[in-house]
């Protein structure tokens, strides 16, 4: 059964968080005014970073991973969400857009590099290429069997899913967010193209994954199927919720921009 007192201490997962947070701090901190002297410490940038490091933890650290590992694909839908939507975000709010400008002012292969990956429909073919990849029986058995496989799975939905959060919430000027209109687009066509995944876990007669349909039973009135539908729809429901957020604070600001003048003043007045 799922030893829910235990939380993964492997040295590459707590080397490479410790690591990655070290480096942010030392270039918001100590190297800030080496990078850009006229910027002041950003402090809300931080509390985006450290939360993001934090969910990140939380979701391949804590016992949600042993009991999406080896229990429940529902748990494993939870942890891959977090993975997808709560930690890159807070990852990409996290960084001040001075630091990745200055950087691509300094380095023509960096701008030309960076530039790629943040690409919109780059970003997009990734973020639904490794989404839907990993979720083919044989990739995800795999990674179920596999620690390194698996770290590489969440490592690549992870990554590719900063790289998308990336045209939705910069603070770049060189690298900037896609404009109000075309967020509610681009979001739109993300949403559709995972569907194909959803109505498949969801709606399949069969389990797809051996190793729930073989798992002992955390919940025992939980059976095989019912936890791959309730994986699905844990998994279209959080699309959802982002989407239509995404989409509505997208219209709203883009309604905001485009309505005269007179008609702000008098917003603010009342």
């Amino acid at each position: 059964m799922v030893n829910w007192s235990h939380w993964h201490t492997e040295p590459l997962l707590i080397g490479g968080v410790l690591f990655t947070g070290w480096i942010y701090s030392m270039l918001i901190g100590p190297l800030r005014d080496r990078i850009s002297s006229s910027v002041s410490y950003p402090s809300g940038e931080a509390w985006y970073f450290g939360w993001g490091m934090v969910t990140f933890y939380l979701s391949v650290g804590s016992p949600l991973d042993a009991l999406g590992e080896g229990f429940l694909f529902s748990a494993h839908m939870l942890q891959h969400n977090v993975l997808m939507y709560l930690s890159p975000l807070l990852i990409v709010l996290g960084i001040p857009g001075w630091l990745i400008d200055k950087a691509a002012r300094k380095s023509k292969i960096f701008e030309s590099i960076f530039g790629f990956l943040v690409h919109p429909i780059v970003a997009g073919i990734a973020f639904t290429f490794s989404f839907s990849l990993w979720h083919f029986p044989q990739l995800f058995e795999a990674a179920l069997r596999s620690k390194p496989i698996h770290a590489l799975e969440h490592l690549t939905m992870f990554m590719s899913s900063i790289l998308m959060w990336w045209n939705i919430s910069s603070r770049s000027k060189k690298f900037p967010p896609l404009q109000w209109g075309v967020q509610i687009l681009y979001f739109f066509v993300l949403m559709v193209a995972q569907t194909p995944v959803f109505g498949i876990l969801t709606f399949s007669k069969e389990v797809l994954y051996p190793t729930y349909a073989d798992a002992a039973r955390v919940i025992p009135t939980l059976d095989p199927s019912g936890d791959q539908m309730l994986g699905g729809l844990i998994m279209k429901l959080t699309n959802m919720i982002a989407s239509l957020a995404v989409m509505g604070v997208a219209f709203y600001r883009w309604a905001k921009k485009s309505a005269p003048p007179e008609k702000l003043i008098k917003q603010e007045l009342k």
